[in-house]
Protein backbone atom coordinates (compact mmCIF):
# COMPACT_ATOMS: atom_id res chain seq x y z
CA UNK A 1 0.00 0.00 0.00
CA UNK A 2 1.27 3.72 -1.16
CA UNK A 3 2.37 5.74 2.05
CA UNK A 4 1.47 9.43 2.81
CA UNK A 5 3.94 11.01 0.00
CA UNK A 6 3.16 8.59 -2.54
CA UNK A 7 -0.28 9.06 -1.86
CA UNK A 8 -0.03 13.16 -2.72
CA UNK A 9 2.25 12.12 -5.97
CA UNK A 10 -0.77 9.72 -7.09
CA UNK A 11 -3.75 12.48 -6.44
CA UNK A 12 -1.69 14.84 -8.02
CA UNK A 13 -0.46 13.04 -10.98
CA UNK A 14 -4.12 12.07 -11.02
CA UNK A 15 -4.99 15.51 -11.26
CA UNK A 16 -3.10 16.66 -14.65
CA UNK A 17 0.03 17.84 -12.39
CA UNK A 18 2.99 16.85 -14.98
CA UNK A 19 5.86 17.04 -12.34
CA UNK A 20 3.47 14.47 -10.05
CA UNK A 21 3.05 12.25 -13.30
CA UNK A 22 6.90 12.00 -13.91
CA UNK A 23 7.34 11.30 -10.51
CA UNK A 24 4.67 8.25 -9.86
CA UNK A 25 6.54 7.14 -13.45
CA UNK A 26 9.77 6.74 -11.56
CA UNK A 27 8.30 5.36 -8.81
CA UNK A 28 6.87 2.73 -11.01
CA UNK A 29 9.73 2.41 -12.90
CA UNK A 30 12.73 2.22 -10.38
CA UNK A 31 9.86 1.12 -7.47
CA UNK A 32 9.23 2.91 -4.25
CA UNK A 33 8.90 2.75 -0.43
CA UNK A 34 5.65 1.07 -0.85
CA UNK A 35 5.42 0.85 -4.65
CA UNK A 36 6.90 -2.05 -6.50
CA UNK A 37 7.69 -1.61 -9.77
CA UNK A 38 5.38 -2.03 -12.82
CA UNK A 39 6.87 -0.92 -16.22
CA UNK A 40 3.56 -0.51 -17.83
CA UNK A 41 1.97 1.65 -15.35
CA UNK A 42 5.43 3.49 -15.10
CA UNK A 43 4.99 3.90 -19.32
CA UNK A 44 1.59 4.98 -18.86
CA UNK A 45 2.33 7.79 -16.50
CA UNK A 46 5.86 8.93 -18.51
CA UNK A 47 4.24 9.03 -21.56
CA UNK A 48 1.31 10.87 -19.84
CA UNK A 49 3.86 13.31 -18.45
CA UNK A 50 5.80 13.57 -21.75
CA UNK A 51 2.79 14.67 -23.21
CA UNK A 52 2.82 17.41 -21.07
CA UNK A 53 5.95 18.62 -22.25
CA UNK A 54 8.72 16.64 -19.86
CA UNK A 55 11.97 16.67 -21.18
CA UNK A 56 13.22 13.88 -18.67
CA UNK A 57 9.81 11.39 -19.01
CA UNK A 58 10.82 10.57 -22.75
CA UNK A 59 14.35 10.08 -22.35
CA UNK A 60 13.18 7.42 -19.20
CA UNK A 61 10.96 6.02 -21.39
CA UNK A 62 13.78 5.79 -24.19
CA UNK A 63 16.62 4.69 -21.84
CA UNK A 64 14.54 2.11 -19.24
CA UNK A 65 11.41 0.49 -21.11
CA UNK A 66 12.02 -2.59 -23.06
CA UNK A 67 10.60 -3.91 -26.44
CA UNK A 68 8.37 -5.81 -24.38
CA UNK A 69 6.27 -3.25 -22.50
CA UNK A 70 6.78 -1.24 -25.57
CA UNK A 71 5.24 -3.08 -28.23
CA UNK A 72 1.55 -3.51 -26.36
CA UNK A 73 1.11 0.13 -25.48
CA UNK A 74 2.85 1.02 -28.68
CA UNK A 75 0.15 3.89 -29.92
CA UNK A 76 0.86 5.62 -26.66
CA UNK A 77 4.69 5.41 -26.60
CA UNK A 78 6.37 5.40 -30.14
CA UNK A 79 6.67 8.83 -30.60
CA UNK A 80 8.69 9.14 -27.27
CA UNK A 81 10.89 5.97 -28.59
CA UNK A 82 11.29 8.12 -32.01
CA UNK A 83 12.24 11.61 -29.61
CA UNK A 84 14.71 9.40 -27.67
CA UNK A 85 16.35 7.45 -30.38
CA UNK A 86 16.71 10.51 -32.42
CA UNK A 87 18.86 11.76 -29.66
CA UNK A 88 20.73 8.64 -29.75
CA UNK A 89 19.75 6.90 -26.74
CA UNK A 90 20.94 3.44 -27.42
CA UNK A 91 18.11 1.48 -25.82
CA UNK A 92 15.68 3.18 -27.48
CA UNK A 93 17.15 3.23 -31.19
CA UNK A 94 17.55 -0.93 -30.31
CA UNK A 95 13.75 -1.09 -29.40
CA UNK A 96 12.42 0.93 -32.13
CA UNK A 97 14.43 -1.71 -34.72
CA UNK A 98 12.58 -3.75 -33.13
CA UNK A 99 9.31 -2.30 -33.49
CA UNK A 100 9.99 -2.47 -37.19
CA UNK A 101 10.96 -6.20 -37.44
CA UNK A 102 6.78 -6.46 -35.85
CA UNK A 103 4.01 -7.00 -38.41
CA UNK A 104 1.38 -5.98 -36.72
CA UNK A 105 -2.36 -6.70 -37.82
CA UNK A 106 -3.52 -3.12 -37.92
CA UNK A 107 -2.07 -1.95 -41.33
CA UNK A 108 -1.82 2.19 -40.09
CA UNK A 109 0.64 0.91 -37.04
CA UNK A 110 3.04 -0.59 -39.21
CA UNK A 111 3.31 2.15 -41.36
CA UNK A 112 3.52 4.32 -38.28
CA UNK A 113 6.57 1.91 -36.79
CA UNK A 114 8.14 2.49 -40.48
CA UNK A 115 7.63 6.00 -40.44
CA UNK A 116 9.19 5.96 -36.39
CA UNK A 117 12.49 4.62 -37.61
CA UNK A 118 13.23 7.24 -40.30
CA UNK A 119 14.94 10.19 -39.51
CA UNK A 120 12.91 12.94 -37.76
CA UNK A 121 13.34 15.35 -40.39
CA UNK A 122 11.25 16.54 -43.26
CA UNK A 123 10.94 13.91 -45.62
CA UNK A 124 10.41 15.56 -49.39
CA UNK A 125 9.56 13.53 -52.58
CA UNK A 126 13.11 12.44 -53.76
CA UNK A 127 13.65 12.16 -57.32
CA UNK A 128 14.22 8.30 -58.56
CA UNK A 129 17.38 9.76 -60.05
CA UNK A 130 18.82 10.75 -57.09
CA UNK A 131 21.01 7.24 -56.06
CA UNK A 132 22.17 7.05 -59.35
CA UNK A 133 23.00 11.01 -59.44
CA UNK A 134 24.35 10.55 -56.56
CA UNK A 135 26.43 7.69 -57.39
CA UNK A 136 28.03 9.01 -60.29
CA UNK A 137 28.82 12.52 -58.66
CA UNK A 138 30.78 9.94 -55.70
CA UNK A 139 32.77 8.33 -58.86
CA UNK A 140 34.19 11.92 -60.05
CA UNK A 141 37.55 12.66 -58.28
CA UNK A 142 36.92 16.43 -58.59
CA UNK A 143 33.63 16.48 -57.01
CA UNK A 144 31.90 19.68 -55.98
CA UNK A 145 31.55 18.08 -52.04
CA UNK A 146 28.54 20.22 -51.44
CA UNK A 147 26.22 19.05 -53.95
CA UNK A 148 27.77 15.13 -52.86
CA UNK A 149 26.29 16.11 -50.00
CA UNK A 150 23.08 17.11 -51.05
CA UNK A 151 22.52 14.11 -53.57
CA UNK A 152 23.65 11.67 -50.83
CA UNK A 153 21.32 12.86 -48.34
CA UNK A 154 18.62 12.97 -50.68
CA UNK A 155 19.72 9.37 -52.26
CA UNK A 156 19.53 8.72 -48.35
CA UNK A 157 16.11 9.92 -47.25
CA UNK A 158 14.90 8.23 -50.37
CA UNK A 159 16.00 5.00 -48.45
CA UNK A 160 18.50 4.44 -50.27
CA UNK A 161 20.96 2.01 -47.81
CA UNK A 162 24.68 2.72 -49.58
CA UNK A 163 23.80 6.18 -49.32
CA UNK A 164 22.66 5.60 -45.83
CA UNK A 165 25.47 4.42 -44.95
CA UNK A 166 27.90 6.51 -46.64
CA UNK A 167 25.81 9.52 -44.93
CA UNK A 168 26.49 8.03 -41.37
CA UNK A 169 30.16 7.11 -41.97
CA UNK A 170 30.41 10.95 -43.48
CA UNK A 171 28.62 12.08 -39.96
CA UNK A 172 30.80 10.82 -38.11
CA UNK A 173 33.49 11.39 -40.01
CA UNK A 174 35.29 8.12 -39.94
CA UNK A 175 35.58 5.36 -42.43
CA UNK A 176 33.99 1.95 -43.16
CA UNK A 177 37.19 0.26 -41.10
CA UNK A 178 35.79 3.20 -38.15
CA UNK A 179 39.13 4.74 -38.76
CA UNK A 180 38.72 8.94 -38.46
CA UNK A 181 38.62 11.02 -41.71
CA UNK A 182 40.17 14.42 -41.16
CA UNK A 183 37.53 16.89 -43.25
CA UNK A 184 37.35 20.43 -43.60
CA UNK A 185 33.21 21.01 -43.68
CA UNK A 186 31.17 20.23 -40.80
CA UNK A 187 31.21 18.91 -37.32
CA UNK A 188 31.16 15.19 -36.14
CA UNK A 189 27.88 14.58 -35.16
CA UNK A 190 27.46 11.09 -34.03
CA UNK A 191 23.51 10.88 -32.46
CA UNK A 192 22.81 11.87 -36.62
CA UNK A 193 25.51 9.19 -37.70
CA UNK A 194 23.73 6.31 -35.51
CA UNK A 195 20.24 7.59 -36.96
CA UNK A 196 21.50 6.52 -40.56
CA UNK A 197 23.72 4.00 -40.17
CA UNK A 198 20.94 2.11 -37.85
CA UNK A 199 18.92 2.89 -40.95
CA UNK A 200 21.36 0.96 -43.52
CA UNK A 201 21.78 -1.74 -40.88
CA UNK A 202 18.36 -2.93 -41.12
CA UNK A 203 18.07 -3.09 -44.72
CA UNK A 204 21.39 -5.69 -44.41
CA UNK A 205 24.30 -3.71 -44.45
CA UNK A 206 26.97 -5.31 -42.28
CA UNK A 207 29.47 -2.32 -42.66
CA UNK A 208 26.96 -0.44 -40.77
CA UNK A 209 26.44 -2.24 -37.62
CA UNK A 210 29.91 -2.56 -37.70
CA UNK A 211 30.61 1.14 -37.94
CA UNK A 212 28.13 1.72 -34.95
CA UNK A 213 30.14 -0.35 -32.95
CA UNK A 214 33.23 1.80 -33.69
CA UNK A 215 31.01 5.09 -32.33
CA UNK A 216 30.28 3.49 -29.51
CA UNK A 217 33.76 2.93 -28.44
CA UNK A 218 34.92 6.25 -29.07
CA UNK A 219 35.85 8.12 -25.87
CA UNK A 220 34.81 11.22 -27.16
CA UNK A 221 30.95 10.35 -27.90
CA UNK A 222 28.79 11.30 -24.67
CA UNK A 223 27.01 7.84 -24.64
CA UNK A 224 29.76 5.63 -25.22
CA UNK A 225 28.64 2.21 -24.38
CA UNK A 226 30.74 -1.09 -24.38
CA UNK A 227 27.68 -3.22 -24.03
CA UNK A 228 25.98 -1.81 -27.21
CA UNK A 229 29.23 -1.14 -28.90
CA UNK A 230 29.62 -5.62 -28.75
CA UNK A 231 26.20 -6.00 -29.56
CA UNK A 232 26.44 -3.80 -33.00
CA UNK A 233 29.73 -6.12 -33.64
CA UNK A 234 27.90 -9.76 -33.00
CA UNK A 235 24.84 -8.08 -35.43
CA UNK A 236 28.09 -7.10 -37.90
CA UNK A 237 29.49 -10.34 -37.53
CA UNK A 238 26.21 -12.75 -37.74
CA UNK A 239 25.84 -10.76 -41.35
CA UNK A 240 29.19 -11.89 -42.48
CA UNK A 241 31.92 -8.97 -41.54
CA UNK A 242 35.20 -10.62 -41.70
CA UNK A 243 36.67 -7.60 -39.26
CA UNK A 244 33.82 -8.08 -36.47
CA UNK A 245 34.05 -11.32 -36.65
CA UNK A 246 37.49 -11.30 -36.05
CA UNK A 247 37.17 -9.26 -33.26
CA UNK A 248 34.03 -11.11 -31.56
CA UNK A 249 36.68 -14.47 -31.60
CA UNK A 250 39.57 -12.26 -30.26
CA UNK A 251 37.41 -10.54 -27.50
CA UNK A 252 35.46 -14.10 -27.04
CA UNK A 253 39.11 -16.37 -26.21
CA UNK A 254 40.25 -13.30 -24.11
CA UNK A 255 37.22 -13.32 -21.74
CA UNK A 256 37.70 -17.15 -21.15
CA UNK A 257 38.51 -17.00 -17.69
CA UNK A 258 35.08 -15.60 -17.48
CA UNK A 259 32.84 -18.61 -19.04
CA UNK A 260 35.30 -21.02 -20.02
CA UNK A 261 32.92 -21.92 -23.48
CA UNK A 262 34.18 -18.77 -24.67
CA UNK A 263 37.29 -20.56 -26.24
CA UNK A 264 34.16 -22.56 -28.33
CA UNK A 265 32.61 -18.91 -29.14
CA UNK A 266 35.97 -17.60 -30.08
CA UNK A 267 36.91 -20.49 -32.80
CA UNK A 268 33.28 -20.17 -34.28
CA UNK A 269 34.22 -16.64 -35.45
CA UNK A 270 37.81 -17.25 -36.08
CA UNK A 271 37.08 -19.65 -38.42
CA UNK A 272 34.15 -17.48 -39.90
CA UNK A 273 37.06 -14.84 -40.31
CA UNK A 274 39.62 -17.07 -41.71
CA UNK A 275 37.04 -18.70 -44.17
CA UNK A 276 37.35 -15.01 -45.68
CA UNK A 277 40.58 -15.06 -46.06
CA UNK A 278 42.12 -13.49 -43.07
CA UNK A 279 45.50 -14.37 -41.89
CA UNK A 280 45.16 -13.22 -38.27
CA UNK A 281 42.16 -14.94 -37.87
CA UNK A 282 44.13 -17.99 -39.22
CA UNK A 283 46.87 -17.35 -37.03
CA UNK A 284 44.72 -16.90 -33.95
CA UNK A 285 43.22 -20.19 -34.80
CA UNK A 286 46.58 -21.84 -35.03
CA UNK A 287 47.39 -20.79 -31.85
CA UNK A 288 44.27 -22.15 -29.93
CA UNK A 289 44.01 -25.34 -31.62
CA UNK A 290 46.92 -26.02 -33.42
CA UNK A 291 47.00 -28.37 -36.64
CA UNK A 292 47.03 -31.95 -35.59
CA UNK A 293 50.01 -34.32 -36.12
CA UNK A 294 50.53 -36.26 -39.41
CA UNK A 295 49.92 -39.16 -38.09
CA UNK A 296 48.70 -40.82 -34.57
CA UNK A 297 48.50 -43.85 -32.72
CA UNK A 298 45.48 -45.37 -34.15
CA UNK A 299 46.26 -45.09 -37.99
CA UNK A 300 47.82 -48.36 -38.08
CA UNK A 301 44.67 -50.25 -36.15
CA UNK A 302 41.98 -48.96 -38.94
CA UNK A 303 42.41 -51.62 -41.48
CA UNK A 304 42.32 -53.73 -38.34
CA UNK A 305 38.47 -53.10 -38.44
CA UNK A 306 36.84 -56.05 -39.59
CA UNK A 307 33.37 -56.42 -40.22
CA UNK A 308 33.62 -59.16 -37.39
CA UNK A 309 35.11 -56.04 -34.83
CA UNK A 310 32.24 -53.47 -35.98
CA UNK A 311 29.41 -55.66 -35.29
CA UNK A 312 30.92 -56.90 -32.29
CA UNK A 313 32.68 -53.94 -31.12
CA UNK A 314 30.76 -50.77 -32.43
CA UNK A 315 31.51 -47.88 -30.01
CA UNK A 316 35.35 -49.37 -29.32
CA UNK A 317 35.68 -49.46 -33.39
CA UNK A 318 34.07 -45.87 -33.27
CA UNK A 319 36.71 -44.23 -30.69
CA UNK A 320 39.63 -45.90 -32.66
CA UNK A 321 38.25 -44.00 -36.04
CA UNK A 322 37.56 -40.52 -34.01
CA UNK A 323 41.26 -40.71 -33.00
CA UNK A 324 42.98 -41.64 -36.50
CA UNK A 325 40.33 -38.55 -37.72
CA UNK A 326 41.25 -36.06 -35.01
CA UNK A 327 44.34 -36.83 -33.54
CA UNK A 328 43.47 -37.54 -29.83
CA UNK A 329 45.35 -39.45 -27.34
CA UNK A 330 44.24 -43.15 -26.41
CA UNK A 331 43.01 -41.97 -23.37
CA UNK A 332 40.94 -39.40 -24.92
CA UNK A 333 39.66 -41.76 -27.25
CA UNK A 334 38.49 -44.01 -24.99
CA UNK A 335 37.03 -41.60 -22.42
CA UNK A 336 35.97 -38.70 -24.58
CA UNK A 337 31.71 -38.16 -23.99
CA UNK A 338 31.33 -37.90 -27.73
CA UNK A 339 27.78 -36.49 -27.90
CA UNK A 340 28.65 -33.76 -25.22
CA UNK A 341 31.99 -32.76 -26.99
CA UNK A 342 31.02 -32.63 -30.62
CA UNK A 343 30.02 -28.25 -30.74
CA UNK A 344 29.56 -28.21 -34.44
CA UNK A 345 32.83 -26.48 -35.93
CA UNK A 346 34.63 -28.44 -33.24
CA UNK A 347 35.34 -30.68 -30.61
CA UNK A 348 35.70 -29.91 -27.24
CA UNK A 349 38.45 -32.59 -25.64
CA UNK A 350 37.61 -32.76 -22.04
CA UNK A 351 38.66 -35.83 -20.14
CA UNK A 352 40.02 -34.12 -16.71
CA UNK A 353 36.66 -35.52 -14.51
CA UNK A 354 38.02 -39.09 -15.94
CA UNK A 355 42.02 -38.70 -16.27
CA UNK A 356 42.99 -36.06 -13.98
CA UNK A 357 46.78 -35.31 -15.81
CA UNK A 358 44.97 -34.26 -19.36
CA UNK A 359 44.02 -30.87 -20.12
CA UNK A 360 41.06 -29.41 -21.74
CA UNK A 361 41.64 -28.62 -25.60
CA UNK A 362 39.40 -28.04 -28.62
CA UNK A 363 39.52 -29.67 -32.00
CA UNK A 364 38.48 -28.27 -35.15
CA UNK A 365 36.37 -29.58 -37.84
CA UNK A 366 37.95 -28.57 -40.76
CA UNK A 367 36.73 -30.56 -43.57
CA UNK A 368 32.64 -31.46 -45.13
CA UNK A 369 34.48 -35.55 -44.59
CA UNK A 370 35.51 -34.86 -41.29
CA UNK A 371 31.73 -33.13 -40.55
CA UNK A 372 30.00 -36.60 -42.09
CA UNK A 373 32.32 -38.78 -40.47
CA UNK A 374 31.58 -37.12 -36.85
CA UNK A 375 28.04 -37.06 -37.84
CA UNK A 376 28.16 -40.77 -38.25
CA UNK A 377 29.97 -41.28 -34.86
CA UNK A 378 27.70 -38.86 -32.82
CA UNK A 379 24.27 -40.96 -34.18
CA UNK A 380 25.90 -44.12 -33.29
CA UNK A 381 26.51 -42.83 -29.13
CA UNK A 382 22.92 -41.91 -29.40
CA UNK A 383 21.61 -44.76 -28.97
CA UNK A 384 23.95 -46.23 -25.96
CA UNK A 385 24.24 -44.98 -22.34
CA UNK A 386 27.34 -44.10 -21.62
CA UNK A 387 27.97 -46.37 -18.14
CA UNK A 388 27.47 -49.36 -20.48
CA UNK A 389 31.15 -48.95 -21.70
CA UNK A 390 32.48 -49.39 -18.31
CA UNK A 391 35.18 -46.59 -16.62
CA UNK A 392 38.48 -46.19 -18.11
CA UNK A 393 40.19 -49.58 -17.15
CA UNK A 394 37.04 -51.53 -18.54
CA UNK A 395 37.50 -49.58 -21.73
CA UNK A 396 41.14 -50.04 -22.21
CA UNK A 397 41.29 -54.13 -21.19
CA UNK A 398 38.60 -53.83 -23.66
CA UNK A 399 40.46 -52.47 -26.16
CA UNK A 400 44.00 -54.24 -24.99
CA UNK A 401 41.74 -57.52 -25.39
CA UNK A 402 41.13 -57.00 -29.19
CA UNK A 403 44.48 -55.68 -30.03
CA UNK A 404 46.77 -58.07 -28.65
CA UNK A 405 49.68 -57.49 -26.38
CA UNK A 406 52.34 -57.14 -29.28
CA UNK A 407 49.73 -54.99 -30.83
CA UNK A 408 49.37 -52.54 -28.15
CA UNK A 409 52.49 -51.77 -27.14
CA UNK A 410 52.95 -50.88 -31.09
CA UNK A 411 50.19 -48.53 -30.49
Amino acid sequence: MANRDELVIIRGARSGDAAAQLALGKLYLFGGASLPRNMPTALHWLCRAATQGVEEAWQLIGANIPFEVAQPARAQALQWFVRAAQEGIPAAVRVLAQLRRVDPSPPATTGQVRQAVAPAMPQRAVPSSAPEAWRALEAEPDADQEELLRLRTMAAQGGDRDAQLALGLHLARMNSEGDRVESSSGTVNFKRALRWLAQAGEQGLADAWFAMSRIYIRPEFSQRSASEAQACLERAADMGHSGAQLECGIHAWRARRGAEDNDVRAVFWLQKAAAQGSAEAQQALDRIAPPPPPAGWADPLLPLLTREILSSQPLLAARIELAALFRLTRAEALLLDVKAADQGHCLVVDIRASYGRSKRRLVLVRTAAERQKLDRIVRLFEQVDADMEGNYRQRLYRLKSWLGADMMAAA
